[in-house]
């Protein structure tokens, strides 16, 4: 039981050392890039399904990836301004 009490006591004396805001972009942008998978891969089952309706499911596809990356470039920019 003690070694497991150093263990704790070890692990809570460590410093953090490095930059907060990359780790923070880096979760950030898991978001967006799950978001773009099932944009595009929703979108090509749809082509799929409906040929005939290319050019609308295209231009949804479209505008969904820009607000997907917005979302990817609001966090590279709050890394910059809490820093």
């Amino acid at each position: 039981m003690s070694a497991a009490l150093e263990t704790v006591n070890l692990a809570s004396e460590t410093a953090f050392t490095g930059s907060a805001s990359a780790i923070g972009y880096g979760l950030a942008a898991i978001g967006p890039g799950v978001g773009v998978g099932i944009i595009f891969g929703n979108g090509t089952q749809a082509l799929a399904r409906q040929p005939e309706a290319a050019g609308l499911i295209r231009t949804n596809q479209i505008m969904g990836f820009a607000f997907c990356e917005a979302l990817a470039l609001i966090g590279i920019v709050m890394g910059f301004v809490f820093k």
